[in-house]
């Protein structure tokens, strides 16, 4: 349970990082489309004898202005939300929130609105800013320029802030790093891939058809918006991707670490001789009951492979096998939980030398396998035995096992008690709880069965909990492909006003659009579905240290959803600039 519930606040913190990081790509879409269609003001205040730092003073003081508003709107929804939350909620939260205001968070999520504000703003502001005036007007095909140093400073100083905060606050700050620094490095690798399309389109043989043809040179003609949309789309998607296979993960973990009905007690120390008697007294208190008893001993291994362990001048790294005295069983039949990956189980009628399963890894530790000694000491008796059989447990099955299993006859003459895992119903339980202690009074019950289910319970309303968080950070990826697809909207308007002139058609138009936002979509899919495994697969392997275990369906409909849905708000976004009327737009440009 604690393993879990560390690995769900990890997985918090990569949901809030990666809300941070879509955040910042969709301030800088935002700032740009609003600029864009600002850009004939720019322009006409530069004529007009505005000098840069004016310009620069306008429009900082206004982004400033609307995310302070943004950032205390965003301050007052988030106080309440946690109540709110609770109130809609009810008893799918494992804790219900209060309402409580706590200054320092509140203080933090401001300082990251703001220089989130400052540091994706600036680059698109710094353009407009020191771009001559002719130049505004001819920004539509000629793209935008490069960003003066001094912006350049201020922006990098802001996300050195936004890192350090980000680490600082953070409960395990490498961790913080290390994602940020993936972040970073999955924006250049999509900058690279923006790159590399337009060098395709720009060199592959020009299609006859003219659609196909207008849709190519869309993504490499000057004043494209290919980079901007590919960062923005491609970061959407993979971050989509990675949430959805680390949350599925999670709840495959759960449902197969902990099963769905544990057993209801754990008996220890139940006498040999008294094995029947309890078994009868569960039968009598449950007819369905299912019961698993199995010996219980303790040895200590004194050689292996033919090694003494007291002749060995130290033990193997993470031989912890060898410290003190182990438990050890015999059984006919395979336990519960365990699956042989090397040599064979002996037949159940097994009569002959002793023979021992051991579990694989420790096998591995001390470097030995099928066929190799080993010999344990028990009560002062030295048991040689032969290694049959290499096997894998599941430990967290609330199964009997243990890691050296002998064979029948090996170990019987020894003096021993039984253990067992009942599973009864629930008036059972309270039966057996009465009448188990003064029959075998030095044999212990141990109730798991109420404790495992209220544990179950917790764990997937934790991982519901944390699943509506990751929803915002999807809805946040939703807001950047919005922005990148408006932020393209102006040059989408001159576009569609000279292909009009030209004798295109609304329809034609749009079919060009509907080719160019379907490759890119279809690229990016695929990049997105490979990169998002990849990081999906360290976080949970690597760092999780649980299964990798995705939920394949729900990752396909999340990524042809992502795709989709930038398909579609691409066309939408295109409804509009249909519309524009040749003589507006040319005037208004």
């Amino acid at each position: 349970t604690r393993r879990f519930i560390e690995r769900m606040g990890q997985f918090l913190t990569l949901v809030g990082l990666a809300a941070l990081v879509i955040a910042g790509i969709g301030v800088g879409n935002g700032v740009s489309s609003y600029l864009a269609s600002k850009r004939a003001s720019i322009a006409t205040l530069k004529v007009t004898g505005a000098d840069s730092g004016t310009i620069f003073r306008i429009y900082m003081l206004q982004i400033l202005a609307v995310s302070a508003g943004a950032v205390i709107a965003g301050l007052a929804v988030g106080s309440v939300m946690p109540s709110v939350i609770g109130w809609v909620a009810g008893d799918i939260l494992p804790v219900a929130p209060g309402f409580n205001l706590y200054p320092l968070p509140l203080l933090v999520s401001a300082i990251y609105g703001l220089l989130i504000a400052i540091a994706f703003a600036l680059p698109p502001l710094a353009r407009a800013r020191t771009v001559p005036a002719a130049g505004l007007f001819r920004a539509i095909v000629e793209g935008n320029a490069r960003i003066d140093r001094r912006s350049a400073f201020w922006v990098v100083s802001a996300i050195i802030a936004i890192i350090a905060l980000a680490v600082l606050t953070a409960r395990e700050p490498l961790f913080s790093l290390a994602f940020i620094g993936a972040a970073f490095g999955l924006l250049l690798l999509l900058t690279g891939i923006a790159w590399l399309l337009r060098a395709i389109a720009l060199r592959v043989p020009r299609p006859k058809a003219p659609l196909p043809r207008l849709a190519l040179a869309n993504l490499h003609r000057p004043g494209a918006q290919t980079q901007a949309l590919v960062v923005a789309l491609g970061l959407g998607l993979t971050l989509f991707v990675t949430l959805a296979a680390i949350q599925t993960s999670i709840n495959n973990e759960i449902k197969n670490s902990v099963p769905a009905r544990a057993p209801s007690f754990f008996a220890l120390d139940i006498p040999r001789e008294g094995a029947a008697q309890f078994t009868q007294m569960v039968k009598e208190a449950d007819p369905k009951a299912t019961i698993n008893m199995i010996p219980a001993l303790r040895g200590t291994i004194i050689e292996y492979g033919g090694q003494r362990v007291d002749q060995l001048e130290e033990l193997p790294e993470g031989a912890w096998v060898l410290n003190g005295d182990r438990g050890l069983t015999y059984s006919s039949e395979l336990p519960q939980g365990s699956e042989i990956v090397a040599g064979q189980w002996w037949p159940a009628n097994y009569k002959g030398p002793a023979l021992v399963s051991i579990e694989a890894e420790v096998a591995k530790t001390l470097g030995i396998g099928v066929g190799d000694s080993l010999t344990i000491s028990l009560l002062g008796v030295e048991v040689p035995a032969q290694i049959a059989s290499l096997r894998t447990v599941k430990w967290d099955n609330f199964g009997l096992n243990y890691v050296m299993v002998f064979s029948p006859g090996s170990l019987d003459a020894a003096p021993h008690n039984m253990v067992a895992t009942l599973t009864v119903s629930k008036p059972a339980e309270r039966i057996l709880a009465k009448s188990i202690p003064p029959t075998f009074p030095s044999s212990s019950l141990i109730e798991v069965g109420e404790v495992t289910a209220q544990i179950t319970v917790l764990l997937t309303q934790m991982a519901q909990a944390i699943a509506a968080a990751a929803s915002i950070a999807i809805l946040a990826g939703i807001a950047v492909l919005v922005g990148a697809i408006a932020a393209a909207r102006q040059s989408r308007i001159y576009d569609s006003v000279i292909m009009k002139m030209l004798g295109s058609t609304r329809g034609q138009i749009l079919g060009a659009q509907a080719l160019e936002y379907g490759t890119l979509a279809v690229v990016l899919g695929l990049v997105s579905l490979l990169l998002g495994m990849l990081a999906a697969y360290y976080v949970v392997v690597q760092i999780f240290d649980f299964s990798f275990m995705p939920d394949y369906s729900i990752l396909a409909l999340t990524l042809v959803g992502g795709a989709g849905l930038t398909f579609v708000l691409g066309i939408v976004g295109s409804l509009p600039i249909l519309a524009a009327r040749p003589s507006e737009a040319l005037r208004s440009l």
